[in-house]
């Protein structure tokens, strides 16, 4: 069971997400305006949020980059509604940090879908207990609750997609991953990206995380598979 906060000013729509979830056994909390979510995301910090994009001031997507703004708000998973399908839309939601995107009208059993998805999604990505929530490899050091990565002492700047995608790689040296792999992690059940997205984001964290990107010593590619961060590198 999970607890999942669901944020719309419809309220058919909010009753009917609320009934389908709690069938499906999880707990609910709502909320009918974005300053509302943003109060029980901070008060609750729940498992999952599901957030409508066309909410009164603040709109969804304002309420999703407070929450990504926010330390204590910044990891929770965001699954964004939204009955403007155009993909623009859908692009900026990615974009401010939302881990799916479900146009209106959908069935119950999509959202249930999706809602399934995503939290088997943070049950794998759950990293290794590390006491001081760091994992440093050679030069490289990522901060899972200040959300930050440091390359040799020095700041560096990252989107949420870049880094969920490096905080994947670095909890499992050695391990490979598929591309398809990592879609379905840092994406989720978004249709339009493909697995090109992940070759493109790779290449961005390699820029900012290796000292030759095209010679990379951290994230190696397995030809024909997909990815891996390098068990060899010293800690």
């Amino acid at each position: 069971m999970a607890k999942i906060l669901v944020v719309d000013d419809e309220t058919n729509i909010l009753e009917l997400i609320k009934f389908n979830l709690e069938k499906d056994g999880h707990q609910v909390i709502t909320a009918t305006s974005g300053e509302e979510g943003l109060r029980l995301a901070r008060l609750e910090l729940p498992d999952l949020i599901i957030l409508d994009v066309m909410l009164p001031e603040p709109d969804g997507l304002e309420v999703c980059r407070r929450l990504r703004s926010d330390r204590a708000t910044t990891a929770l998973p965001v699954l964004m509604i939204s009955a403007r399908g155009d993909t623009l839309d859908r692009v900026v939601g990615l974009e401010m940090g939302a881990d799916d995107y479900i146009p209106k009208p959908f069935s119950p059993r999509e959202l249930s879908a999706r809602v399934k998805a995503a939290l088997r999604r943070i049950k794998h990505d759950k990293p290794p207990v590390i006491v001081s929530r760091e994992i440093k490899y050679g030069g490289i050091t990522v901060d899972l609750e200040k959300f930050q990565v440091q390359v040799n002492g020095e700041l560096v700047s990252f989107t949420p997609k870049e880094f969920k995608l490096l905080k994947i790689l670095i909890s499992h040296p050695g391990k490979v991953f598929t591309r398809e792999q990592l879609l379905d992690r840092v994406w989720g059940f978004d249709f339009n990206v493909d697995t090109r997205t992940v070759d493109v984001h790779v290449r961005y964290v390699r820029q900012k995380i290796e000292q030759d990107p095209a010679n990379p010593q951290y994230i190696k590619t397995v030809r024909g598979v997909g990815y891996k961060f390098s068990e060899n590198t010293a800690k």
